[in-house]
């Protein structure tokens, strides 16, 4: 059924609208995060449960009452988690997405991630609220830039900040202006219960692999960071510490508090990079951050490369050869 299908099929539900709640899939096809679904799943309370008279069928070990292609039930009704739609109650998408990643259905696999990005950047305080609704209140995230460029270290950030904290427009670095990314970093040292950075050099980085690297500087960030730590956001990086961590596939966007760290090791960097414009001007730092531009690799061809160069990256390791075999 589409939105259109499952709008009229309500018309035709004589239940009052105000005592159920329209939940799981047809929910979500009629916020729009999918096309169609099969049937019309909805929640009530437990005393208008009992009172309808439609056939039971145990399901789960769950009673759930059903009428033509209409299933209803009381264990999902919730009423502060309810979005309005053309005069019905649907339950709303930080409810969805947590009831069917619940049900963890193998075909439900990138309807989960679609769900959990479109929650997060609707509201980034998610993961930290849970945190905090279960006892845990000093929540850092943990971030790092530098893993692309041919020049200079990997540089992570940990960050710990007040559930007071409030930074309207604060998200992943690479989406901020560079003027922005200066002032929020201002704003997040000033803030912060606690900050760490941890800095990798290149010389690290071709002995062990920019992987293992980034790592170990998420790792000594943590170390870094002063102030109490309960748990530990990673944008995507697994790591293996004594603290409770979670990994999220594209943190910097869905954590204010991950985001916070990609702004602190992102402003770290850059202006790593400035200094070294500064010496070497040639290579154009200042605007490429290190990065393989066609200005940079231009300057590599003509000038060579410098002790900050990473000896195993693709273009460097090629000039390398290239200079070995005159």
């Amino acid at each position: 059924m589409t939105k259109e299908e499952i709008f009229d099929e309500l018309e035709k539900l004589d239940l009052p609208k105000d005592k159920y709640i329209v939940i799981s899939g047809a929910s979500l096809v009629c916020q729009g995060l999918i096309e169609k679904t099969n049937d019309i799943d909805l929640a009530c309370s437990k005393d208008f449960f009992e009172k309808l008279e439609w056939p039971v069928r145990v399901e789960h070990n769950s009673k759930i009452k059903y009428k033509s292609i209409f299933d209803i039930d009381y264990e999902l009704y919730d009423e502060k988690r309810v979005i309005e739609i053309n005069n019905y109650r649907f339950m709303n998408l930080e409810a969805c997405y947590e009831y069917i990643k619940k049900l963890n259905k193998p075909k439900d696999k990138k309807l989960i991630k679609d769900l959990e990005l479109k929650v997060c950047l609707k509201d980034n305080y998610y993961f930290e609220r849970n945190l905090r609704n279960a006892g845990i209140n000093f929540i850092a995230g943990v971030d790092e830039v530098g893993r692309g460029p041919l020049v200079g270290p990997v540089v992570a950030a940990c960050v710990v900040l007040p559930e007071t904290f409030n930074l309207e427009g604060l998200t992943d670095s690479k989406k901020l202006s560079e003027k922005k990314r200066e002032y929020f970093y201002d704003l997040i040292m000033e803030q912060a219960l606690g900050v760490g950075v941890g800095i990798i050099s290149e010389k690290i980085i071709d002995e062990i692999n920019i992987y293992e690297a980034t790592k170990i500087a998420m790792k000594e960030a943590i170390k870094n960071c002063n102030s109490k730590i309960e748990h530990v956001l990673i944008d995507a990086m697994k790591l293996d510490i004594d603290i409770p961590t979670t990994s999220i596939i594209k943190g910097d966007l869905k954590s204010i508090t991950i985001s916070a760290a990609s702004v602190i090791a992102k402003v770290t960097r850059d202006r790593m990079l400035d200094e070294l414009d500064l010496k070497y001007p040639m290579y154009d730092f200042k605007d490429n951050k290190g990065y393989p531009t066609k200005k940079h690799l231009e300057a590599i061809k003509k000038y060579g490369i410098i002790d900050e160069h990473r000896k195993s990256y693709g273009p460097v390791s090629e000039y390398l050869e290239t200079v070995n075999t005159k």
